[in-house]
């Protein structure tokens, strides 16, 4: 069976599936710098979750379809930061 994405729940209504693509930054040291990561790329069409880990750099986006790597960047770079994978 091929899934389109979304399923039927039970309940009659869609239940859109999401997706989780974590990237690495560059350069952010505090929790003001993990604020303007996380609120910038928040600002993405189809971004519902933001979750960032100071300490390595992870940056976990959940988004209900795949983002362009380079509307990422710029968000990221908008942040004052860099994409670097």
């Amino acid at each position: 069976m091929v899934s389109s994405g979304s399923e039927d729940t039970h309940l009659g209504y869609r239940e859109e599936a999401e997706m989780e693509t974590v990237y690495t930054v560059k350069g952010m040291t505090c929790g003001h710098c993990v604020n303007a990561v996380t609120e910038e790329i928040g600002k993405l069409a189809g971004v519902s979750g933001v979750t960032v880990d100071l300490a390595s750099g992870a940056v976990t986006v959940t988004s209900e379809a795949p983002l362009d790597r380079q509307v990422v960047a710029a968000a990221v770079e908008e942040a004052g930061y860099e994409l670097v994978s």
